[in-house]
C-alpha cells in the first residue's frame, strides 16, 4: 500500500468533494471512509485511476451519510449530481483547500490547527507541540473548529496570513524528519507566489529554500544529527541558496519587512559564511531584535541568547537566557550549549541530558544524549 500516494491525493479529494456541496466536517469523514477502504482494496484489486476512485468512493459514502440524516434538505439534489465512475480532473486542489479552510468564521489559530490536521496530515500531538499547548487542549480546538465550519458553505476563503502561517508549520514539521512534508510546502508556496505579489509570501518562499538547501548536510550517514556549525557545506544547494538569496533580496527591496523576511534573512547571513567561524552573529542578533519586535516569539528570544551569545561571548547569552521560561523547548539544550561554552563542563552534561529526556524525536533526543556523555567523558565520569 502506497501510503505517500493516499496522502497526497488525500487534499484533492476533500476539495472536490466540498465544491460539490459537501460541509467540511462530513467531507472529511466520507475521505477517511474511503482511504481506509482503499486500504483494504488496494493491495489486491490497484485502481487504474486512484485518484478517480476515491473520489467516487467518498462521495458515495457522503451520500450514503446523508441518505441516514433525514434533516438534509438537499437529499435528492446531491444524489443527482453524483459523478459517473471515471477519471478525475487532473487538478491540483491542495491550495484552494488551505485557503477554505482558513474561513473568515474561524479564529487564525484554530484556522491553522484544522488545515494542519485535516489537510496537512499532522497528527494533534505534532500540532500541539508546534503551537506549545498540551495535546488535549489542540483536540478540543479542532474538534470546535470542525463544528464551527460544519455546514458553512465555503464562498469565503481565508486570507494570506492565516495560509502562510500554515504552511511554514507544514514545512517545519515536514524539515524535522517526523512527516515528510517539507518538498510539498515549498510547492505550495511557490504557487502562491505565483498568485499574490506579496513580500510575505516571498519572504517564506525564501526562507524555505535557504534551510531546504542545507538538507542533505543535516544528518549524517547513521542518521545522526549535524549541527548547523559542524555540517559540510560542500554538501549546501549553492543553486537553491541563491535563489532563495534572490528572492529575499527582491523582497526586502519594497520596505514591507515581515517575520518570514526576517527570518530568511537570518538563513541568509548562516548560508553566506564560508565557515561557521566567520558567520556574522552580530547581524544575526540585529535581525532577531527585527523578529523579536515583529512578533515577541518567546522561540524567537530563545535563538535570539544563542546568537547573543556567539556575538558577545557565553555569559551574554546565559544572561538573555535567563529572562525566559524554563519550560520553552529547547530551553535545557540552549542552556547547556552555553553553558559549555563558558566551561562548565558539569553543568552543561546534566542539562544536555535533561534536554535530551525532553526531546520530542528520536534523532535530537540521540544527539542530546551524545553530548551529555561526551561530556562526562571529558570529566572523567
Amino acid at each position: 500500500m502506497n501510503e505517500a500516494l493516499l496522502r497526497s491525493l488525500t487534499p484533492s479529494v476533500l476539495a472536490i468533494l466540498v465544491r460539490r456541496g459537501a460541509d467540511f466536517a462530513a467531507a472529511e469523514e466520507a475521505v477517511q471512509d474511503a482511504l481506509v477502504e482503499a486500504v483494504r482494496v488496494w493491495p489486491a484489486d490497484p485502481p487504474r485511476d486512484p485518484k478517480g476512485w476515491l473520489v467516487t468512493v467518498a462521495w458515495r459514502r457522503f451520500l450514503d451519510a446523508m441518505r441516514a440524516d433525514a434533516a438534509r434538505r438537499r437529499r435528492e439534489d446531491l444524489v443527482a449530481e453524483e459523478p459517473a465512475p471515471g477519471p478525475a480532473p487532473a487538478v491540483d486542489d491542495t491550495l484552494q483547500l488551505y485557503f477554505l479552510c482558513a474561513h473568515p468564521s474561524l479564529t487564525p489559530t484554530s484556522a491553522v490547527a484544522l488545515t494542519l490536521r485535516a489537510v496537512g496530515g499532522l497528527t494533534t500531538r505534532q500540532i500541539a507541540r508546534a503551537y506549545l499547548v498540551p495535546e488535549a487542549t489542540m483536540a478540543q480546538r479542532i474538534s470546535r473548529a470542525k463544528r464551527t465550519v460544519s455546514g458553512v458553505r465555503f464562498d469565503q476563503p481565508g486570507d494570506v496570513a492565516t495560509v502562510l502561517r500554515v504552511l511554514y508549520l507544514v514545512f517545519n514539521e515536514g524539515y524535522s524528519g517526523d512527516v515528510d512534508l517539507a518538498a510539498e510546502a515549498i510547492r505550495l508556496t511557490r504557487q502562491l507566489a505565483a498568485r499574490v505579489d506579496h513580500p510575505e509570501v516571498a519572504g517564506l518562499l525564501a526562507l524555505m529554500l535557504l534551510h531546504h538547501a542545507r538538507r542533505a548536510a543535516r544528518t549524517a550517514p547513521d542518521g545522526s544529527l549535524v549541527p548547523l556549525a559542524a555540517q559540510d557545506r560542500a554538501r549546501w544547494d549553492t543553486d537553491v541558496i541563491a535563489e532563495g538569496v534572490a528572492i529575499l533580496q527582491a523582497a526586502l527591496a519594497r520596505d514591507r519587512l515581515g517575520e518570514f523576511q526576517a527570518q530568511a534573512a537570518i538563513a541568509a547571513l548562516h548560508a553566506d559564511a564560508p565557515t561557521a567561524e566567520e558567520t556574522d552573529w552580530v547581524q544575526i542578533v540585529e535581525w532577531y531584535d527585527e523578529l523579536t519586535r515583529l512578533t515577541d516569539n518567546p522561540v524567537v528570544r530563545l535563538n535570539r541568547a544563542v546568537a547573543v551569545g556567539e556575538a558577545d561571548g557565553p555569559r551574554a547569552g546565559l544572561a538573555a537566557l535567563a529572562a525566559l521560561d524554563a519550560s520553552l523547548p529547547r530551553h535545557a539544550a540552549v542552556a547547556a550549549y552555553l553553558h559549555e561554552r563558558d566551561g562548565d563542563l558539569a553543568t552543561a552534561a546534566r542539562l544536555y541530558a535533561e534536554a535530551a529526556h525532553k526531546a520530542s524525536n528520536l534523532a535530537e533526543r540521540d544527539h542530546l544524549t551524545r553530548q551529555a556523555a561526551r561530556l562526562n567523558a571529558r570529566r572523567g565520569h
